[in-house]
């Protein structure tokens, strides 16, 4: 049963009250889960390789599998928590994801890990709006910015320790541990959700929930993965291939119209027509595709071709999470008075040099001299990058649409990550025919591709110049935002759609 609607009014808890700070635990562990998971994962894709006996193609799949459904239903799941219950939502999220976990950690096989990943993707599309929503709406308006810093920043890291974790894991036990780890601290938290967390939904009348948007965007997205990732194997002439590519496109292009009819939409279409925001976007999508794919195929090469074992693969990248951790704070006041457009031009473009540097990592390549400085490089360039970027998806619209902005702004970072893992590989030449990963080929294809990313998140520094304007596009410095770079950028102060 839903709440009175004075319980759905926030019932301004203090961070500094014990159950304010109960509340925060819940919400932090809970997505605290989807952040690790978001990092973890990819150290451990050359064990799962060697255990399976399958190539490039299925670990790709391992990652896309999440991210697709995740990117689908992430609205779908902001909106369910303001109808039917935040907190609610976030149980049966953390319930979800745990589920998911352990089926994806008990998987006999390659295709059934994909399946369960997949699941892993709807449990977090549900969880973390939801636990954002629920400080939000919790915690009274002092507080609340306060509330969402700690939520980010310990969020951030969970996203940091989940390399060095994964790689430890997978080195002293098995790659199967990395999926188990989420189940005691899903205990926790839904034991700590329950007791503490009050519940809290929208009041007021909605149109009728947009239940095909989601399942047209997870179907249109998963026909043109299918055909990206198999195109190469399959032969990019092939009709399955082109079949699947069409199809996903021709639903993609029903999902837009399904968004135009709704009377209450998912993504309503109008927001693109501010120029910054559409902008922003273009940024976001050129930018984070590119991130997306530099992640999942360094740590690759780094174990296969420089033949580091899963700890220090996952080490290696940990100096990039620590600037921005660091950094992101002071380069966010930096946009703040100088305005968006030249951090969001400068930023990719620095990022730029450093994913170009990735490509001198090859066999006999140094950490101190290859790894290090363009892992510093990178991650400079994304320090300066996403605050302001975040910044821009939020003010363009104006604070009344800060939720929807930020909601829109995660799920154009994940499908560019997603269309980026699936075709990067596929334009360097790296094939993903065969059961093992041919280690010759994907090194020689791996320096392409950096060189590809590099273009890529160039180009979004090129779109920033050229449709980003003065301050005033971003000036929202009474909005306390945030970002979780290497898991999705903004997270706002209301990252669910508000009602139409």
């Amino acid at each position: 049963m839903l709440t009175s609607q004075a319980e759905q009014r926030a019932p301004g808890l203090s961070l500094a009250s014990a159950r304010g700070r109960w509340v925060l635990f819940a919400t932090v562990l809970g997505s605290g889960i989807a952040f690790l998971d978001g990092t973890v994962v990819n150290v451990a894709l050359p064990s799962i390789s060697r255990d399976f006996h399958v190539g490039l193609a299925d670990l790709q799949w391992t990652s896309t599998g999440y991210t697709l459904t995740l990117s689908a239903f992430l609205l779908l799941g902001g909106s369910l928590g303001d109808r039917y219950g935040r907190r609610r939502l976030f149980v049966v999220g953390v319930v979800w994801f745990t589920a998911a976990s352990l089926v994806c950690g008990l998987a006999p096989s390659s295709p059934m890990l994909i399946a369960a990943r997949a699941l892993q993707g709807v449990g977090g599309a549900l969880l973390t709006p939801a636990s954002l929503a629920i400080i939000e709406a919790t915690f009274r308006s002092d507080d609340r910015g306060a509330a969402i810093g700690a939520w980010s920043g310990l969020g951030g890291v969970f996203g940091a320790i989940g390399p060095l974790l994964g790689g430890f894991l997978v080195g002293a036990v098995s790659w199967r541990l990395v999926f188990f780890i989420n189940l005691p601290i899903a205990a926790i938290t839904v034991a700590v959700a329950a007791r503490h967390v009050p519940e809290t939904s929208q009041s007021g009348e909605r149109g009728p929930l947009d239940i095909p948007g989601p399942v047209l965007a997870a179907l249109g997205l998963g026909g043109v993965t299918y055909g990206l990732i198999e195109g190469s194997a399959m032969g990019w002439g092939s009709p399955a291939v082109l079949i699947a590519i069409a199809a996903g496109a021709a639903l993609l292009g029903v999902f837009l119209v399904n968004e135009r009819r709704q009377s209450d939409p998912l993504m309503p279409l109008d927001i693109f027509r501010v120029r910054e925001f559409a902008g922003a976007n273009a940024a976001t999508f050129a930018i984070y595709g590119a991130l997306g794919a530099v992640l999942f195929l360094v740590v690759i090469q780094l174990q296969q071709v420089l033949h580091y074992t899963p700890l220090q693969a996952g080490a290696a990248l940990l100096p990039l999470t620590l600037l921005l951790l660091a950094l992101s704070s002071r380069t966010g006041r930096l946009a703040t008075r100088i305005g968006p457009r030249i951090p969001m031009t400068v930023g990719p473009l620095l990022a730029a040099a450093g994913m170009a540097m990735f490509a001198r990592v090859g066999a006999g390549a140094t950490y101190a001299g290859a790894v290090l400085p363009a892992a510093i490089v990178f991650g400079l360039g994304l320090v300066i990058t996403v605050p302001a970027l975040t910044t821009t998806a939020m003010g363009a619209v104006g604070a009344e649409r800060a939720g929807i902005a930020s909601a829109v702004n995660n799920d154009v970072a994940r499908a560019a990550s997603l269309v980026a893992v699936a075709v990067v590989p596929a334009l360097a030449g790296i094939s993903n025919a065969g059961s093992a990963i041919n280690v010759s080929a994907f090194s020689s294809g791996f320096r392409t591709a950096m060189f590809i990313c590099a273009g890529l998140c160039a180009a979004g520094g090129v779109i920033s110049w050229a449709l980003i304007r003065g301050p005033q596009a971003a000036a929202v410095s009474e909005q306390h935002n945030y970002s979780c770079p290497l898991t999705g950028p903004p997270a706002s102060e209301t990252a669910h759609p508000p009602a139409a």
